[in-house]
């Protein structure tokens, strides 16, 4: 697999991204990437913007979007959660390099703890293996 992989995390919740942030470190240097090199925005709905500046610099093989929303009283939460998710997914598509949407989308606080390396699962960790199987499919099609 080609390249280094970068991280760009919303730092609005921010003991949930340091933890989302832990999970994917570790599971990039599991795999052989220490260089992943860290991006922060202020939330999640700036997530795409940033995945597209890292995606078209050209220097990254993947970028792990990371952040979480939490459902207040009002609206707010379903536009943001919509919004990042199809902007970065649009990164994706218009650039050909894989971001992987690793936001926490809950109602509570407790459940994006339990999400972020708690005992329901390590969100962190699956975007950043998300990132890196998309990445080798990428290179072993490219190279077939």
């Amino acid at each position: 697999m080609s390249g280094s992989f970068a991280i760009a995390v919303g730092r609005f919740y921010e003991e949930l991204a340091e933890h989302l942030v832990a999970g994917a470190r570790a599971t990039f240097a599991r795999a052989g990437h220490e260089d992943v090199e860290i991006f922060d925005v202020s939330g999640a709905f700036e997530l795409p913007l940033a995945a597209s500046y890292a995606a078209r610099s050209g220097r990254f093989a993947g970028v792990a979007c990371l952040g979480a929303v939490i459902r207040g009283e009002t609206d707010h939460y379903d536009f943001v959660c919509a919004e990042t998710a199809a902007g970065i997914m649009r990164v994706s598509l218009d650039t050909g390099v894989p971001c992987a949407f690793g936001v926490l989308t809950c109602e509570t606080m407790e459940q994006a703890l339990a999400r972020a390396g708690g005992e329901k699962r390590d969100q962190g960790a699956h975007a950043a293996e998300a990132v890196m199987g998309m990445a080798a499919l990428r290179d072993r099609l490219a190279s077939g």
